[in-house]
């Protein structure tokens, strides 16, 4: 039985990550389809074809990051942003989501490209973030300093962490990428997968 358990542990990990990632395509196609398809329904009437949602949404998608590269645009996007922001609620929300889904974008990683090690206690225990800050010059005083940087340390297996303000001399830079920092972190350490880098041989 022993055996048994293991085996089933060991297949269970190996197609739960294509499960929840093949899930949540289905869920988003099903609820383009379910909400878009109602719209182009409404005005096509029986011309409409299953998947038309699917197509319309990702036409959606595709136009908005080609109207993004337009000055103007970007300009009423941002003001759209800036009034959800004074939304009481609202504000916090989105920008949770907003922040959480730029850690993974590669086109900005360049603001969120330095993985370091925290050192907490005795220096012997380490926290691994990500710097998000290091001028508080736009920032009321007492938040930082120049000897001072913000990191965030998200908590495993959970959408969450904490934003600490540390002594730059707290912190070590460690060689890995936003992703494949959040990858490690996010797994309790279990996942770290850098392709760009051989492991040693024995």
């Amino acid at each position: 039985m022993k055996r048994i358990g293991k085996l089933f542990v060991q297949g269970l990990m190996a197609i739960l990550p294509i499960v929840v990632t093949l899930y949540l395509v289905y869920w988003l196609a099903t609820t383009a389809e379910s909400v878009l398809g109602r719209i182009i329904r409404y005005v096509i009437g029986d011309a409409y074809v299953p998947g038309l949602g699917v197509l319309f949404g990702f036409l959606i998608t595709l136009g908005v990051g080609l109207l993004l590269q337009l000055w103007l645009f970007r300009k009423v996007f941002s003001l759209g942003e800036a009034l959800l922001q004074r939304i009481p609620g609202i504000k916090s929300l989105y920008g949770s989501v907003r922040d959480l889904v730029g850690f993974f974008d590669s086109s900005k990683q360049k603001d969120f490209d330095k993985t370091v090690m925290v050192a907490v206690g005795d220096d012997n225990t380490r926290l691994m973030g990500l710097v998000t800050r290091e001028n508080f010059d736009d920032l009321p005083e007492g938040i930082g300093d120049d000897q001072t940087v913000a990191v965030y340390l998200p908590m495993s297996y959970q959408l969450g962490g904490f934003t600490i303000m540390v002594p730059k001399n707290k912190i070590h830079p460690v060689d890995l990428k936003v992703d494949q920092a959040m990858q490690f972190v996010l797994t309790a350490g279990v996942s770290a997968e850098d392709k760009g880098k051989k492991k040693p041989t024995p």
